[in-house]
């Protein structure tokens, strides 16, 4: 069994969520992690804000990493934080949202500790969270949804992908809120393949920029994801949570304020 290394030492590699964006959502051990370290791989999605924290030593090196765009492939990424631990650097790999939920953090864990490189997590708050707070609504609740479903609705190359049918069934009959990563692209099929299992009148809103000034959004019904998204013009890196927990906020699909949209 793997021990955990303590904390932020030389020729240690450290993941760490910056949170959806919004600075201040940092966890104290992030901010101290982030101060400690000797180099940080910098994901396309961490708000520039968070390297206020970093050492004005520390050197800066940006792996970016967004679905649709020119990525860093993750191989590489795995070399350059092997070569900096063994090195003896204090290694932080930051990434938006939570290193463990759609982060390739398992990925990266697995490869370090084949390595003999000692690594730990420091988890950040994920954007599916983020998200639906924004909207003043829980993830789960006690009349509307007994648990919550992280999915991603972007496929690896070659894997069949989601179920979305099965999984709108187990939806519907769990009482579950889905909560849908990177699904902008694939927006058409999980909205055909989500109605062959849910209501066409099940509440939906997509979250664009979650926690962030620039944050919009749009709320609507399942049947309309594809009409939500090119009505408001959203796009990635968005949220989309689909259930009951929504209800309630018909109120809000009209909109925003021109402060908040622009």
């Amino acid at each position: 069994m793997n021990t955990p290394p303590p904390d932020f030492l030389p020729g240690t590699v450290t993941l760490v969520g910056a949170g959806p964006g919004d600075p201040e959502l940092l966890t104290l051990k992030a901010v101290r992690a982030i101060g400690a370290a000797t180099v940080l791989l910098v994901d396309d999605l961490v708000n520039e804000a968070v390297l206020a924290h970093a050492s004005p030593q520390a050197r800066i090196v940006r792996v970016g990493k967004r679905g649709g765009c020119r990525s860093t492939p993750q191989a590489f990424i795995d070399k350059l934080m092997l070569m900096a631990a063994r090195e003896g650097e204090v290694v932080v790999r930051l990434k938006g949202g939570d290193p463990f939920v759609f982060g390739r953090g398992g990925e990266e864990i697995e490869h370090l500790q084949a390595e003999g490189i000692a690594v730990r997590v420091v988890n950040g708050i994920t954007s599916g969270l983020a998200a639906v707070t924004a909207l003043g609504v829980p993830l789960t609740h006690r009349d509307h949804a007994h648990g919550v479903v992280f999915i991603t609705g972007h496929a690896k190359p070659g894997d069949a992908g989601t179920d979305w049918p099965a999984l709108a069934a187990t939806a519907r009959d769990a009482k579950l809120t889905l909560v849908i990563y990177m699904g902008v692209s694939g927006a058409a099929q999980i909205e055909q393949g989500l109605l062959a299992g849910l209501p066409g009148d099940t509440p939906l809103a997509v979250v664009q920029h979650a926690s962030l000034p620039q944050q919009r959004h749009a709320i609507g019904t399942l049947d309309d994801l594809c009409g939500c998204l090119r009505r408001e013009g959203l796009g990635s890196p968005s949220v989309i949570v689909v259930g009951d927990v929504l209800r309630g906020l018909a109120s809000l699909a009209r909109p925003e304020p021109a402060s908040r949209a622009a």
